[in-house]
């Protein structure tokens, strides 16, 4: 066969046409479908929650967070009625995690695909943040309620160091149906002991029904309506603990008027900062030094600094939105923290208020860190 060129007007109906070849049409359609189904991947929700940097707060401030407009509005954070207090300076920035999805919206692969690729963004199963059959309604109640009792144990925790006396009791706050707890106590009653031990934390009687076991009864005293009694409680196991079956809290009575202003933001994993703030506004001389100082950590009455979920989150948003260089960070978090320290932020490892006050006053005064415990960078 003799194939002939355009050129000649004449030959034009002998002239053949060379179709592709069949793998370069095989390639162009395989293409064209993994297009099409990127496309649908992209729009499909993922049974994943991403976790990136909140808002900034600095608890000598105002409940605006940092970096906002100034407004009208704004509130003091921490107020003070009933008791002196003196002027601050610097920040002591309150640290949050905000979430992107929920059980009734969750992210799209395409969202997933591009918070993996982000150091200060985490990409978690959507089960860790949100059990299953909780729904978004019942976990924003349920933090709402722990930044409640955050705020309560900041409080005494902070009174407690400076020196203030005041009634702190365990208290039952919720019964659970069906165990034998609900049949013995009342919500309101004060937990005093326990086997005789004298109880003064939430974590302590934790500790002390661990220690009892499920093969024995344990022998609690308590105070309903001012009248002391005793009585028996065998625990039980749940999600592998040894538990009563009770919801317990911390009762206080402070000596003055203490108030917290943070709406919309939930967790118990502010504080530490609460307490340091509290602190600051009651001390004369400026914890900070007019620093910038960062943190995060649960505390409880006694001043402990426990862990908290969404670390690496928080030291993004401390040196990108706060522009913190020093930042608290519960030494049972340092696993979470080494080989993530962004730049330009120095980690210190807390484990008690004492700790954290330490650092600020080597921060202030400007004297070396070095002998300080930190979080290694890695």
């Amino acid at each position: 066969m003799t194939l002939y060129s355009d050129e000649d007007p004449t030959l034009q109906q002998d002239r053949v046409k060379v179709a592709p070849p069949r793998r370069v049409i095989i390639g162009w359609v395989a293409i064209a479908v993994a297009i099409v189904l990127a496309l649908v991947l992209a729009l499909v929700p993922a049974p994943f929650v991403i976790e990136q940097p909140g808002p900034v707060f600095n608890t000598l401030g105002t409940d605006q967070r940092v970096g906002a407009p100034p407004s009208d509005d704004a509130k003091p954070l921490i107020t003070i009625s009933g008791e002196k207090t003196y002027p601050t300076s610097g920040s002591l920035d309150l640290l949050t995690v905000s979430v992107v999805g929920n059980p009734e919206q969750r992210p799209s692969w395409l969202e997933i695909a591009g918070a993996w690729f982000q150091p200060s963004k985490a990409v978690l199963p959507l089960e860790t943040v949100f059990p299953p059959g909780t729904t978004t309604e019942q976990s924003n109640a349920e933090n709402a309620a722990l930044m409640v009792d955050s705020q309560q144990d900041a409080i005494a925790a902070a009174l407690s160091e400076l020196g203030y006396t005041f009634p702190e009791n365990v208290a039952v706050k919720q019964l659970i149906k069906g165990t034998p707890a609900a049949e013995v106590l009342k919500v309101g009653d004060e937990i005093t002991s326990v086997n005789g031990e004298k109880i003064s934390s939430v974590d302590a009687l934790r500790e002390a029904v661990k220690k009892n076991g499920t093969d024995k009864a344990a022998e609690l005293g308590i105070v309903r309506d001012g009248a002391a009694s005793t009585v028996s409680i065998t625990p039980i196991e749940s999600q592998g603990q040894v538990v009563l079956g009770i919801g317990a809290g911390m009762d206080y009575t402070f000596p003055f008027d203490v108030k917290i202003q943070l709406n919309n933001v939930g967790g118990p994993s502010a504080g530490q900062m609460f307490a340091l703030g509290i602190m600051d506004k009651l001390t004369p001389d400026s914890l900070t030094g007019g620093k910038r100082i960062a943190g995060t950590g649960t505390i409880d009455n006694a001043g402990e600094i426990g862990p908290i979920g969404g670390i690496r989150q928080k030291m993004y948003a401390a040196r990108d939105t706060g522009e913190a260089s020093y930042f608290l960070a519960p030494a049972s978090n340092c696993d979470e923290v080494t080989g993530h320290i962004p730049s330009g932020l120095k980690v210190f490892a807390v484990k008690t208020l004492d700790d954290s006050l330490k650092v600020l006053k080597a921060v202030r005064d400007g004297a070396s860190t070095s002998g300080l415990p930190t979080c290694p960078a890695g």
